[in-house]
């Protein structure tokens, strides 16, 4: 059996506002087990990007605890530096470097290594990703998947034991998104990295993740493998969510066949 690898234990998270705190997070806990990739699966405004960040280390906690390998990442008036934190993380708009090419954008965070070790694994990660190819390119040469995938080969680069990916297909259109959600799910089994991804998309979820998170008002109603979700969801709004989602990934199929208007 796998072990452990992160947990946040009875997590919530607030924001400060002119009108007074305003809860965003409430009382969520999960654990994802090494080498697995986990999901938070829910609409705008439910908490999940949230949660990721006070994974990453951006939001402070207003209660409960993160641990990764057993070691306290956060807890209420404590928190260890998100540069410190051996968390990577992909983005929904790429976040690469416009003015470098995609070799010294895939290098970024191999500073630490000498010239000639960070060259090699720099054309390492591009050949998991499938781009050695493109090494002197710069990212507005690339496609959007292209893009995407340098954005991984820089975020796996420095070997991080956690791997965060907020909305990273989103930008994508249906095509490219559905083939590369498999690509990512196929290359973070091969390289057996612990991975949490964030989307508003049930397609993208039951695609790559081993366990999914269905999120509501800031918590988590039922945290499940996609079999168990479908098959026995905890409540009807899981159900219901679960129905909903897939009648509308439906209608768009339809859609772009030429099948509906």
């Amino acid at each position: 059996m796998p072990e452990d690898h992160l947990k946040l234990d009875h997590i919530s998270l607030a924001y400060d506002t002119p009108e007074g705190l305003l809860p965003v997070v409430n009382d969520l806990s999960l654990t994802l087990q090494k080498g697995y990739i986990g999901c938070l699966l829910g609409a705008s405004g439910c908490g999940k990007t949230t949660v990721l960040r006070s994974i990453a280390g951006f939001e402070p906690l207003r209660a409960g605890k993160i641990f990764l390998s057993e070691t306290l990442l956060s807890e209420p008036g404590y928190q260890v530096e998100p540069q410190h934190r051996n968390v990577g993380m992909m983005f929904q708009d790429y976040a690469l470097f416009p003015h470098l090419n995609i070799e010294k954008n895939v290098g970024f965070g191999l500073q630490h290594k000498n010239r000639h070790e960070r060259r090699d694994r720099v054309m390492d990660m591009l050949e998991l990703v499938g781009l050695t190819d493109i090494a002197s390119r710069f990212p507005h040469e690339l496609s959007g998947g292209q893009q995407q995938r340098v954005a991984l080969a820089r975020a796996l680069a420095p070997e991080p034991e956690l791997l965060l990916l907020d909305e990273p297909f989103s930008n994508l259109d249906v095509d490219t998104r559905e083939r590369l959600a498999f690509e990512v799910r196929d290359i973070l089994q091969a390289t057996g990295h612990t991975a949490l991804l964030v989307t508003h998309n049930q397609a993208e979820a039951f695609a790559i993740a081993d366990r999914i998170g269905v999120m509501e008002k800031g918590n988590i109603v039922q945290w499940d493998s996609p079999y168990g979700l479908h098959h026995n969801p905890v409540s009807t709004f899981v159900a219901d969510f679960i129905r909903r989602e897939a009648l509308m990934a439906q209608r768009a199929q339809a859609y772009l066949r030429g099948e509906g208007s």
